[in-house]
């Protein structure tokens, strides 16, 4: 699916999209895990990580075949929620924080948008 925009994260409640070169990729969605502890995510519906403990995020989008720059924003943007749910941030602190994190791994050509219709 063709987009408009180049590079762009799309974030909606518990799940988001990445737009890379005007293609769109997602739903990326985390939700609790079984016990209520741990986080989970998921692409288009299949695992690709979890929370492991509280210094450790599991995460491989490699069986997906998505371009390398997909697959590390994904990362950052799974990173940033769950320090924002951890610590109870709220959605303004999390996008300032995953802007932050763009800017560290020059990433900074994806723009964030908030979304409220999936």
């Amino acid at each position: 699916m063709s987009h408009s925009v180049s590079n762009e994260i799309i974030l909606n409640d518990d799940k988001f999209w990445i737009v890379s070169r005007r293609e769109l990729f997602g739903p990326f969605v985390y939700q609790w895990s079984g016990d209520l502890y741990g986080i989970e995510f998921t692409y288009q519906g299949q695992k690709f990580g979890e929370v492991c403990s509280d210094e450790e995020l599991y995460a491989d989008l490699k069986p997906f075949g998505l371009p390398i720059s997909v697959a590390r924003v994904a990362a950052l943007i799974a990173g940033a929620i769950v320090v924002s749910i951890r610590s109870g941030t709220s959605i303004d602190e999390r996008v300032s924080h995953l802007i932050s994190l763009l800017q560290q791994f020059e990433m900074e050509r994806f723009s964030i948008r908030e979304s409220t219709s999936g």
